[in-house]
């Protein structure tokens, strides 16, 4: 055939070819009557063209369109990434789906996760309170049925379809003739049902449709879950806010009402062993004793209040950071020594008094806080060294042990609220984890850094760096 069309004039002289050609039409002619007009050989093959040109003409037309809805699919499926809400999402789809396939209406079903249950999630003209109360069950329903089957379902008469529940058009005000589902599928799974119901043209569904609300369905089932694990993120984030916000709340409430009967406890106790001897007075040391310990825990509790509301005001003045390391380390004597720890100080310059602009009670927390845990992590016979230097406008400071040390993937977690290194049940050290937390808060509020440098069993090392000044703040 294409030697006709490259060159006319080379046309065969013997009937051979048009006898075995299946598109010939001569058989369905009669010949004599042909030749008194045409040749008898050109006829059939200009028939032949004209059917191939319009075949060919055709296919490109359906290519085509192909292309084209492919193309507003790639379009549509970029838009879907783009939206993270689940409501606009579905209302994108529903539209999209519509327009695709030339239909009257769409419908999104979703499996609930809780129940299993499979609901409308939206509807062309919005979710009504009718359809947001039905329930299509899993067997005996078109959306049931794709599913089940995990396969789309053409059907072009719902009414001659068992299927076919008449409630859903009831409680749309809407009357279904033809319906196209296909099952919104993530990894293997599938997630609801997305349905285009009444083809607008007369020609009714096609493969084309078929394919289009397939693809489509596939975009959308991931943007849906997406959208689904992105407002069940947020829900959750709400939730430990509000967990959070009652934290504060009962710590902020806990350490008031704590304080004044603790005030009491401690004055009467305070007047009693200034006035008894003897084994009483003992006693009384005890008492005093605990309820000193159960006030530092009640300022821990306030403190981590004012850090988590950033409430901390800096009352600020200039003090020797050397001497307050020096008081501090007298102030733990005799644990030190009770544990039978050797206590080491080193300061450069040593001829300084390493003079500091900052709130002393918030720095002696930060020292205290260190020292402290260096004393209760380190064994019996272990060391301790507090190395303080002046380095250009900051201060460098570490508190270094010999103690149980702190694993690596623990050393951020360490600094977190209430966070303990051993199991809560079976801990050998006492207290609330509270801190290291505190501490820095305290370093932050200075424009500080704290870290910790660590090995299991051989000791820890934490670090803060501190600017000497308020105006020079840049670690």
């Amino acid at each position: 055939m294409l030697k006709y069309l490259d060159d006319p004039d080379e046309t065969p002289k013997s009937n051979a070819d048009s006898d075995n050609d299946p598109t010939s039409l001569t058989e369905d002619l009669d010949s004599q009557d042909i030749s008194d007009e045409f040749d008898d050989e050109t006829v059939p093959v200009e028939i032949e063209l004209q059917s191939s040109d319009e075949s060919f003409r055709q296919k490109i037309g359906g290519l085509e369109r192909r292309i084209s809805y492919l193309e507003r699919i790639v379009k549509v499926s970029q838009m879907l990434n783009s939206i993270l809400s689940l409501e606009p999402l579905l209302q994108i789809i529903i539209q999209s789906a519509t327009e695709l396939t030339n239909t009257e209406a769409c419908s999104i079903m979703l499996i609930d996760k809780n129940t299993g249950e499979l609901r409308f999630a939206e509807s062309t003209g919005g979710l009504t309170e009718a359809l947001k109360k039905l329930i299509i069950p899993l067997d005996g329903s078109i959306g049931g049925w794709v599913v089940r089957q995990d396969k789309p379902l053409l059907i072009r008469d719902v009414r001659n379809d068992p299927r076919w529940h008449g409630n859903v058009d009831e409680a749309l005000d809407f009357e279904t003739r033809s319906i196209l589902g296909v099952p919104l599928k993530v990894r293997n799974k599938v997630i609801g049902v997305l349905e285009v119901i009444n083809k607008i043209s007369d020609d009714g569904f096609n493969e084309d449709d078929i394919q289009i609300a397939t693809t489509l369905g596939a975009q959308a089932a991931i943007a849906i879950e997406n959208a689904r694990l992105l407002d069940e993120l947020q829900q959750a984030y709400r939730d430990l806010s509000e967990v959070d916000q009652l934290k504060n709340d009962f710590v902020s409430i806990a350490s008031h009402e704590l304080r004044t009967p603790l005030s009491v406890i401690l004055g009467y106790a305070t007047f009693l062993k200034d006035n008894v001897s003897g084994q009483a007075s003992e006693q009384l040391e005890i008492v005093l004793a605990s309820a000193m310990k159960l006030r530092s825990l009640i300022d821990d509790m306030v403190n981590l209040r004012h850090i988590q509301t950033n409430d901390i005001q800096l009352s600020r003045s200039i003090f020797s950071l050397k001497q307050l390391v020096v008081d501090i380390s007298d102030e733990f004597s005799d644990i030190i020594s009770g544990k039978k720890l050797v206590l080491s100080k080193k300061f450069i310059p040593n001829d300084s008094p390493l003079n500091i602009d900052a709130d002393r009670q918030k720095i002696y927390l930060i020292l205290a806080n260190l020292i402290s845990n260096a004393i209760k992590f380190t064994t019996e016979g272990g060391r301790i060294h507090i190395n303080l230097e002046l380095k250009g406008h900051k201060y460098w400071l570490n508190v270094i042990d010999t103690g149980i040390g702190i694993a690596q993937n623990d050393y951020e977690r360490i600094f977190d609220q209430f966070y303990q290194v051993e199991p809560p049940l079976t801990r050998k050290y006492p207290g609330l984890g509270l801190g290291l937390s505190i501490t820095k808060g305290m370093v932050e509020v200075h424009k500080g850094r704290i870290w910790v440098e660590s090995v299991v069993g051989k000791g820890s090392n934490f670090v803060v760096v501190l600017p000497s000044a308020p105006d020079v703040h840049n670690s």
